[in-house]
């Protein structure tokens, strides 16, 4: 049996290796035990990539994997901590049982214990709050994740983020699933863009949008 260190070990050597053969240039932290493990180099943009270790339920068809960390201290035992919004870009997972990779953003990553995805549609045919496997296949998710950052650039140009309402860019069937999610968003004042097949679709704005502050 593969031990946790093993495992990410692995993890980490698929997901750097599937990057790199999609011509994306890979670095790595020079310490260890940070909050992201690998960082990706797309257009001018570094993004931090944690990389987790897929279990698979071959039962119920799904994967399932960490979206925490945790550390054994004397005084208080393991402590676990999720990821927070300003730590991490993407999550990648490996699943060594199918050796297949996968890549979530963010938003479906933050503040969570563990995150799951469906290799196979449920049988009633629900798809809120689902996560299909085959919607983050790590081509497809790198392909649509270059597109989302296409479009910021282009939004925003070469001024650096602020916290002022910005424009979230996201594919049609993630919209759908976290549906509630960005309409919290939109609600914030952000605007959405739902893409569909990689082209502009549908667009979620707020009611009453808010004024950046002068």
């Amino acid at each position: 049996m593969l031990s946790t260190n093993r495992k990410g070990a692995i993890a980490e050597m698929k997901i750097t290796t599937a990057a790199v053969e999609l011509g994306i240039p890979v670095l790595r932290p020079m310490a260890e035990h940070g909050r992201y493990d690998l960082g990706f180099e797309i257009g001018d943009r570094i993004l931090r990539v944690q990389v987790k270790w897929g279990r698979l339920d071959e039962g119920a068809a799904v994967i399932t994997a960490s979206t925490e960390s945790s550390w054994h201290t004397p005084g208080r035992g393991y402590v676990r901590r999720p990821y927070a919004e300003h730590e991490i870009d993407a999550l990648a997972i490996y699943c060594g049982e199918i050796d297949r990779c996968y890549l979530l953003p963010r938003s479906l990553v933050v503040g969570r214990r563990a995150v799951s995805l469906r290799l196979l549609p449920t049988r009633n045919g629900q798809r809120a709050c689902i996560n299909l496997a085959a919607d983050f296949e790590f081509a497809g998710a790198i392909a649509q994740l270059g597109e989302h950052l296409h479009g910021m650039q282009g939004v925003g140009g070469s001024s650096p983020p602020s916290s002022t309402p910005s424009q979230v860019e996201v594919g049609c069937h993630i919209f759908r699933n976290h549906f509630g999610y960005y309409l919290e968003r939109a609600a914030a004042g952000d605007e959405i863009l739902i893409r569909r097949r990689g082209r502009p679709y549908a667009r979620l704005v707020p009611v009453q949008p808010q004024l950046a502050a002068a």
